[in-house]
């Protein structure tokens, strides 16, 4: 009698961390796919800065023109709403490159700027030659590179 007793103990534990396991490996995953991988915790905001050194052109950013890669020749005419980049169905720019990330960078205006922002991607984002770690300005005709696909802010 003891020792079935010691058998179903363990057969169940087992069974109970077999399904620890799983809920741990779904709740890894659902925090990959939103975005928000590491602690959990919705990311934090990081202040605002101006990008080094670009050549600043005037006029105010109306389209976004991809001048390389697989979707070259694609407009996107911009309004008052952010711009997400990346390879989802619901981003604005489906991106079809494998170096870029479900959810990879997001365009938005601030004021008569437009700000990128890396969503945390795995490959990165660049602004020209430098790499996207907090929000920064676009400037006109300063190339965005995504993996394989470049784009830029045109009037």
């Amino acid at each position: 009698m003891g020792s079935a007793l010691i058998v179903a103990v363990v057969k169940y534990g087992l069974l109970v961390l077999l399904w620890v396991f799983i809920l741990a490996a779904v709740r890894t995953m659902r925090a990959d796919l939103s975005g928000r991988a590491g602690t959990g915790a919705p990311p934090t905001v990081a202040k605002p800065v101006r990008a080094p050194k670009q050549p600043r052109r005037k006029g105010v950013g109306r389209k976004l023109v991809v001048t390389e890669g697989s979707l070259r020749g694609t407009t996107v005419t911009l309004s008052a709403a952010p711009v997400s980049l990346g390879r989802a169905h619901d981003s604005t720019l489906v991106l079809t490159d494998d170096y870029a990330s479900n959810n990879h960078a997001r365009l938005y205006p601030s004021g008569d700027v437009w700000m990128l922002e890396d969503l945390g991607s795995t490959n990165g984002t660049w602004l020209g030659a430098a790499k996207v770690t907090r929000p920064v300005e676009v400037p006109i005709g300063t190339p965005i590179r995504i993996g394989k696909t470049v784009i830029e802010l045109r009037p």
